[in-house]
């Protein structure tokens, strides 16, 4: 397995210091990575078993081929630490992606240290599946990431974790993990200024300030459990169990499932939005009454699939891309146009009435008449809902509904919206005449409306 980060351990014997028995150090025992989706950015804790001598110790930390931002390197012992000084980590001149810590030990053996760090080049993203019973009346919601790594380090047994929401960066990680130099240029290195004091230089504000915000969000996670937290802005999942993600790979990972999600089907029709298709929509709502509701959802791409019988097989729906849902929002998905609803409006008439003269003869006002006929086709073996939504040039107009179907709801000045309900392998259709007012016959529609 290919090893980029050399970590050693070198004594130092009075005031000189030189590499005595040089050791490599072991292996991670645990490994945690935080993956944000609204930056480039991730937060790495490490657990590694550190051998020490009492008294003065140096560990040399080389961050080569890897995506590290040096800025934000540190490291804590996790056990002794009244015993145990580490002092801050300095850059030797000329010396590229190279870190050097300082440790004064009063006990010798193995002491666990924890190692943190933030890194580019990890990244996640959402995908979901979704399976609708026979009856299209609920469906099975399983919700999926993608992890993928091109941080130039491998990552084995990695516990997931991923974070949902903005953070603000002042700098690009990458960026600062390519500079030559940590600060930009060789040298003594600046001292840390105290907590309440600003960091002296801006690179070394953005590794602090970031990590200190993603160190903010942990919390102990708990094996073998899909966790999910609210933290502020923030949202935190804890992926179950561990992962090796090796660099230059992806992975898929399970993030959560529900069942039985109450759905509701519903097909469109504007041919000026759409075109002349009917266009499927799929909404339901994140909220405990549809076994959802616990956790936000990540936005993401959603493949429907419907279940046509008892041996489980599947009919593809269709798709759509979503973004963040929060908590009790509703949602609605577009699945697409589909060739099994068809809408026919046809114009069957129009003419010209109503004519205003002005004072020279000419024509400065008219009513133009327009009538159609709408025809809904459902060749599908279930009923269906559908919604048609006329558009309207102005908004002087009146409209009278011809034949079975007349019920419609006025959405704006110039829309109206027809709803309804067909049976299996049925068609519907209904008349409307729509009224013009065109010119100073404008005057007389709104003078007749507001009386």
């Amino acid at each position: 397995m290919k090893r980029i980060l050399i970590l050693s351990v070198m004594m130092v014997i009075g005031t000189a210091t030189a590499k005595v028995d040089l050791t490599t150090l072991p292996t991670r025992e645990t490994v945690q990575i935080t993956i944000y989706n609204s930056a480039d950015m991730t937060l790495v804790r490490e657990s590694r078993p550190l051998t020490l001598k009492e008294g003065g110790n140096n560990l040399q930390f080389s961050w080569e081929n890897t995506l590290i931002d040096p800025t934000s390197l540190e490291m804590l012992p996790k056990a002794n630490a009244d015993k145990i000084q580490i002092s801050e980590l300095s850059y030797p001149p000329r010396v590229k992606n190279l870190g050097l810590w300082e440790i004064t030990s009063g006990v010798a053996g193995k002491v666990p240290v924890e190692i943190t760090y933030l890194t580019s080049g990890l990244s996640w993203r959402a995908f979901y599946m979704g399976t609708m019973t026979p009856d299209e009346k609920t469906m099975r919601l399983q919700g999926y990431v993608l992890v993928s790594n091109n941080s130039g380090e491998d990552y084995e047994n990695a516990q997931t974790r991923l974070i949902v929401g903005q953070v603000h960066t002042l700098d690009q990680i990458a960026d600062l993990a390519r500079r030559e130099y940590p600060y930009g240029r060789p040298g003594p290195v600046v001292p840390m200024a105290p907590a309440a004091t600003p960091a002296p230089a801006p690179m070394r504000a953005r590794g602090a300030a970031a990590k200190a915000a993603v160190l903010s969000l942990e919390s102990t996670a708990e094996p073998k459990q899909i966790i999910k937290e609210g933290l502020s802005e923030y949202f935190l999942y804890t992926i179950e169990g561990t992962e090796t993600i090796e660099n230059g790979w992806s992975k898929r990972l399970p993030s959560f499932e529900a069942s039985e999600v109450p759905i509701i089907n519903l097909y469109k029709y504007e041919e000026e939005r759409f075109g002349p298709a009917v266009v499927r929509f799929l909404s339901f709502k994140n909220d405990a009454e549809h076994k959802l509701g616990e956790t936000p959802i990540p936005g993401g791409l959603l493949k429907v699939y419907r279940n046509l019988d008892e041996k489980q097989h599947l009919a593809y729906t269709g798709q759509s891309e979503f973004k963040y849902i929060p908590v009790n929002e509703d949602v609605e998905l577009n699945l697409g146009t589909v060739a099994d609803v068809v809408v026919e409006a046809k114009l069957m008439d129009t003419k010209s009435d109503n004519y205003r003269f002005d004072r020279k003869g000419n024509v400065n006002g008219w009513d133009d008449i327009l009538s159609y006929q709408i025809e809904i086709r459902n060749t599908r073996d279930l009923p269906i809902k559908i919604e048609i939504q006329r558009n309207f040039p102005m908004p002087y107009w009146d409209l009278t509904n011809q034949g079975t179907f007349g019920d419609f709801v006025k959405i704006d000045m110039d829309t109206v919206k027809y709803t309804l309900t067909l049976e299996p392998a049925s068609k519907a259709v209904f008349n409307y005449v729509v009224t013009f007012y065109q010119g100073v016959r404008s005057e007389d529609w709104t003078k007749k409306n507001k009386g």
